[in-house]
């Protein structure tokens, strides 16, 4: 999720649908800007090519969220306590994994994230994270820290409650954007200060991640008769009434 780099049009990511079958949903995704997208399936962290096929997958304490790649490591919010809930049934984590292999190489604490860790983003050296909701709540609040995982600040995000807070969370095209549950889901767009610049109807909630050129990869979760689950991703552009627009047709269901 590293805005900082500008993926040419013709890099090779399109839409794909991750090899496997999965017993819980996925809740992100990254790529590492050349030829690999990360996939977090909640208890599990699986790395394919950018058709798709497995390269790599490691079991992983529940719950994973969503993910970014920074110079070759993996980096996860991660909750082990309760999501929306008050202040201290959290445990917020960051988890982080190299991106070649995916053994875990450490774990940061950031129990600022008082609602659970859900989602996380890279700019310019600093890491932010969303998370969590209680019920009731007026807004969400992203958290900003350094590269050692010490809180710089909190930014207040007048989004109103969205449903369990925010779920994924990306920054280019010189915008914060944000994917949210609820019936239907939301996609929140917010400026480099954090003021809200937009809200739709469009379901990012469980991954995106930006390609460069104003073009997104945004993930998809397939729940089959089963209750098993596999996903899928789809190339969107960015628009400024819209917010997405989807680009290519979606893969069909394996």
């Amino acid at each position: 999720m590293l805005i900082s780099w500008s993926f040419a049009a013709d890099s090779g990511f399109q839409a794909a649908t991750c090899e496997g079958i999965y017993k819980r949903h996925v809740q992100g995704i990254c790529t590492d800007a050349q030829d690999a997208i990360y996939w977090s399936w909640t208890d599990a962290i699986v790395k394919t090519d950018r058709q798709g096929h497995i390269l790599r997958q490691v079991q992983a304490p529940d719950h994973q969220g969503d993910l970014c790649h920074v110079e070759g490591k993996l980096y996860v919010a991660v909750n082990l306590g309760k999501f929306n809930q008050p202040a201290g049934a959290a445990d917020s984590w960051v988890f982080v994994y190299d991106s070649d292999s995916l053994a875990e190489l450490a774990r940061y604490p950031v129990p600022e994230v008082v609602h659970g860790a859900g989602g996380m983003a890279y700019r310019n050296g600093h890491f932010y994270i969303v998370g969590g909701l209680p019920p009731g709540a007026d807004g969400n609040e992203v958290y900003e820290y350094d590269a050692s995982f010490k809180l710089v600040k909190r930014h207040a995000l007048a989004s109103g409650y969205t449903l369990m807070g925010i779920q994924t969370v990306e920054y280019a095209e010189g915008a914060w954007w944000f994917g949210c549950y609820g019936k239907p889901a939301v996609l929140l767009r917010a400026d480099e200060a954090f003021q809200m610049t937009g809200r739709w109807e469009i379901n990012a909630s469980v991954g995106i991640a930006t390609l460069g050129q104003g073009r997104f990869l945004i993930a998809e979760n397939l729940v089959g008769p089963d209750k098993r689950n596999t996903a899928r991703v789809k190339l969107a552009r960015a628009d400024a009434q819209q917010g997405l627009i989807f680009e290519a047709p979606i893969p069909a269901s394996p």
